[in-house]
């Protein structure tokens, strides 16, 4: 029982720093037309008790493309905390924002301008103008 609740408290505290960290970077982001990635987190909220502040665990990160640049090198430039497994064209990414993908019932998934990627994120190179978004998703 320690060990789920610890289990619990550790995710809520991940999550609760994943939106503040999240909040931060939007409410950092300026108007103007630098080319650094941008990284956005949508949130979904799970039903907890009333006793709990409300938590919100990220299940989506958005950034821009750029010339050059792979969706791994620009996911890892907005999420440094991003768990990868493997490296180029075999990396894996496991965990974004503090939140990691049950192995056995779901993944990450990578789209580029709303179309499911083809590639892997290490071989992926990325243009200027794209919209890379990363979902997690349950495995069907």
């Amino acid at each position: 029982m320690k060990t789920l609740m610890r289990k619990t408290s550790s995710r809520l505290l991940a999550a609760t720093a994943a939106g503040v960290l999240s909040v931060g970077l939007v409410a950092g982001c300026s108007g103007d037309d630098e080319a650094t990635p941008e990284a956005s987190a949508a949130a979904s909220s799970e039903a907890e008790p009333a006793d709990d502040a409300a938590a919100e665990e990220v299940t989506e990160l958005s950034y821009a493309g750029e010339d050059g640049k792979t969706a791994l090198e620009l996911l890892v430039a907005a999420d440094p905390e991003a768990v990868v497994s493997g490296e180029g064209e075999m990396a894996y990414v496991t965990a974004i924002r503090g939140h990691a993908a049950e192995s056995d019932t779901e993944f990450w998934a990578l789209y580029v301008d709303g179309e499911m990627a083809q590639v892997g994120a290490g071989s992926l190179e990325t243009e200027d103008g794209q919209q890379l978004q990363w979902k997690l998703e349950e495995i069907e």
